[in-house]
């Protein structure tokens, strides 16, 4: 018999000696309500059955007695013990019961996504399969990263992301809320940069912005699917948009030859000082590094942005900062993080922080380069590992969600080794991939999707999904061949079988051709 389908994979799932549970028998759910809710509205998306949460909390072990089922729900925080920490869980299923244990509020809601994917049509009825689950997360950050500055997204669409990363256990959004091209997050302190700089968007669409009260919406929306939003504002390069709303902040652009090449090749006009830019080129744009007043604009930014997120992190971006020179990029990763630092807040730089001799010992990387790694970018992910931090793995060229999957792909890009097919996105093993760094020098996995060719919620799917699934099996499950889901021909044969959940989540996945899709 094979076992049920999940992804993540679980770190033990076994099939239990009993029937299935049914779903057509009378069903009640109880214990924890939110979490009660939230399979609820699984169940009904996926079944089209009206399964009601019960209105008491209580376990209802006389449930079969009353012939009827019972899902129960319950936290119990000593089911840690037995199931690796925070965030765990546990799931038995046997013919008259349900029973999904967290180890707290987190590894319930984990829980209740595994119970989502274990239901199972069977004829014209559905069941979940008899089962025994053992569950806990490999690194305690499983993020995504939705860049929202080349191409503004709705809080709505936002919100969507957010339901979608939750479903396959993922904790984190990262929101790249400043670029070149527009400044997207309302911050008292400095009108101008919305007033002036929020406008715009990658080929000339339009732009937009959160309001305090938009962002606020997004933190607690994504912190009832027990996701941390980390906010990022790229700095000192990619803020070709602060120069727009503060001239006197920003240096003129720098136009390399490697920058004129971009802009032949995919358009949207040179930067020019003062004027909003639509194009992809990145690398051009520097703040002022020796102008006090750059400081105090960041003091600004940073402490206002500190005080509307209760996250323990600030992103202060780091990367690309080809207009900067070298040793002005050092003082200014130095300030910028330890002015994040005494603010409360752990800084997140991109890896090429690291070359900075004076950054603030507690920064955290975020590794960005290859898997193979090239160019010395290994080095500067390893000085945060010295410094005593730990790194989040990033690696482009598998987890990039923004590549194509091949050349007829008909959005994304390809700079990244090439387009990035769903066995690659798979095929890497963070434990392995940077020499010197252990696991216990991983805070975890992220999968960015830049926006330049994203316009929406239907771009976002398709080039996510399925490559999503292998960032957070990567950042949840046991290692590569740990156990015997941890391989590709397993993931694949798993990822088929999802195809019929995530439509109806609506969910419009890329039907890869690598991938043997299920149609029920």
């Amino acid at each position: 018999m094979s076992l049920p389908a999940v992804v993540p994979a679980p770190a033990s799932l076994v099939a239990g000696a009993s029937a299935p549970f049914r779903l057509e028998q009378p069903v009640r759910i109880a214990g924890d309500t939110d979490a009660a809710a939230a399979l609820a509205a699984l169940i009904s998306a996926r079944t089209a059955l009206a399964v009601h949460p019960s209105a008491s909390s209580g376990t209802g072990g006389q449930g079969s007695e009353l012939g009827e089922g019972v899902i129960e729900l319950r936290i119990d925080p000593s089911t840690s013990r037995a199931t690796g920490g925070r965030e765990s869980y546990s799931i038995v299923v046997d013919e008259a019961s349900v029973r999904v244990t967290g180890a707290d509020a987190a590894g319930l809601f984990y829980g209740v996504q595994t119970l989502g994917q274990l239901l199972t049509r069977d004829g014209g009825g559905w069941l979940v399969p008899a089962v025994v689950v053992e569950d806990a997360p490999r690194f305690r950050y499983r993020g995504v990263m939705l860049d929202v500055a080349r191409h503004f997204h709705s809080v709505d669409t936002v919100k969507a992301y957010i339901d979608r990363a939750a479903g396959l256990k993922l904790n984190v959004l990262h929101l790249h809320l400043s670029d070149d091209q527009g400044w997207r997050i309302q911050l008292s302190s400095r009108p101008m940069l919305t007033e002036l700089a929020s406008h715009s968007a990658v080929g000339g669409d339009p732009g937009g912005f959160y309001t305090k009260a938009d962002y606020r919406e997004i933190v607690e929306y994504a912190a009832s699917r027990h996701v941390t939003v980390v906010p990022e504002i790229d700095m000192p390069g990619h803020t070709h948009a602060v120069g727009v709303a503060y001239p006197e902040l920003a240096e003129a652009p720098l136009l390399s030859p490697l920058i004129e090449d971009v802009i032949a090749q995919y358009g949207g006009g040179t930067p020019t000082p003062g004027e909003l830019y639509q194009g992809i080129a990145v690398g051009f744009s520097s703040l002022k590094i020796h102008d006090e007043a750059t400081y105090d604009f960041l003091a600004d930014v940073f402490g206002e942005l500190a005080a509307m997120t209760p996250g323990p992190y600030l992103h202060v971006g780091g990367d690309e900062a080809l207009g900067t020179d070298p040793d002005d990029f050092a003082t200014f990763m130095e300030r910028a993080t330890d002015l994040v630092a005494d603010l409360g807040k752990t800084p997140i730089a991109w890896h090429e922080a690291g070359a900075a001799a004076g950054l603030n010992p507690d920064t955290i990387g975020q590794y960005w380069g290859y898997t193979t790694p090239t160019e010395g970018m290994d080095d500067d992910a390893r000085a945060f590992v010295r410094n005593g931090a730990q790194l989040i793995l990033s690696p482009a060229d598998a987890v990039y969600l923004d590549m194509k999957y091949d050349a007829s792909t008909p959005i994304g890009l390809a700079w990244a080794n090439g387009p990035t097919s769903v066995e690659r996105a798979y095929a890497w093993e963070p434990g392995e991939m940077i020499a010197g760094v252990d696991e216990s020098d991983i805070l975890g996995v992220e999968a960015p999707l830049w926006a330049e060719t994203v316009r929406g919620l239907a771009d976002i799917d398709l080039l996510a999904f399925p490559r999503i699934a292998a960032a957070a099996e990567a950042a949840w499950s046991p290692p590569t061949g740990a156990i015997p889901q941890r391989s590709w021909e397993s993931f694949r044969e798993r990822v088929g079988s999802l195809g019929p959940l995530w439509t109806s989540l609506g969910i419009g996945f890329h039907p890869s051709d690598e991938i043997p899709w299920t149609t029920e």
